[in-house]
């Protein structure tokens, strides 16, 4: 696959995956998350990568989640070789790579972006990155790990705080809550996440496929209610609800919930 969206490349034993749409804070739509999963493919099937690094192109973002203005643009998340919209299967596909992938988070980890972070083994942030929620402001949500398997991470109190609130996080604040495992100097940020994968090579390669997946064991019964919040999400973002936050975001306006509350 010729690469439009992001970029990857591979030095010695760690593979790096790069967001590459800075122009929308590395939103991603339907031909990025098809692109990231042919790569952690890749990744998966090279003998010689030990380790995974995720990240964005740029300072501003790691990831903003769903391109919003495609959606208000064309009602969808624009097309793909598969012709679907495989963020689920971008999920499974981190969770089920059996070599650890550090998310080095160099800026804003938002929407959909901060439910990759979140699903990566382990998190390295700059000192500049945020952290949060925003699919109740533009009409979206994710009911599967996005939220469930957040709780985990950092408790049901604090997962419904950041969902409900749809606050921004700074990283020492997500360091406290147990989001991310290190903060360091944003122009040390890749250089840090590149000793990380070089200290996992240093280990055998196959205890650390059992204890990945001995970690998602006890999780595993999530992608269930994955699918099932993606089949609802699919549902819901044609609805009116959906279509007033995405095009309210496009439009740069407050939008107009009110009328849907009881609905």
């Amino acid at each position: 696959m010729d690469y439009e969206d992001i970029d990857y490349t591979v030095e010695g034993p760690t593979a790096i995956i790069t967001m590459n749409r800075p122009h929308r804070y590395n939103a991603f739509r339907a031909k990025t998350v098809e692109e990231m999963i042919n790569a952690f493919r890749r990744a998966w099937a090279d003998n010689g990568v030990q380790a995974v690094i995720l990240t964005g192109a740029g300072e501003k973002a790691f990831c903003t989640g769903g391109d919003v203005k495609q959606r208000a643009e064309t009602g969808d998340y624009g097309p793909s070789e598969s012709g679907m919209f495989e963020i689920g299967n971008l999920h499974k596909t981190i969770r089920d790579i059996p070599k650890p992938v550090i998310a080095a988070v160099n800026g804003l980890a938002i929407g959909g972006g901060h439910v990759l972070h979140v699903l990566c083994d382990l998190t390295i942030a700059a000192d500049t990155a945020r952290f949060g929620q925003s699919g109740p402001k533009v009409g979206s949500f994710d009911a599967g790990f996005g939220s469930a398997f957040l709780a985990r991470v950092v408790g049901e109190k604090r997962a419904r705080e950041i969902w409900y609130l749809c606050r921004q996080y700074d990283a020492e604040t997500a360091e406290r809550w147990g989001l991310v495992n290190w903060v360091v100097p944003a122009a040390d940020l890749l250089d840090e996440a590149k000793k990380i994968a070089a200290e996992i090579a240093e280990k055998s390669p196959t205890t650390l496929r059992f204890l990945k997946q001995s970690f998602n064991a006890d999780t595993d019964h999530q992608a269930g209610l994955s699918n099932l919040a993606m089949s609802a999400l699919d549902l819901f973002t044609h609805s009116p609800e959906g279509l007033e936050g995405a095009n309210a975001f496009a439009e740069k306006r407050a939008p107009q919930f009110n009328q849907y509350v009881g609905a």
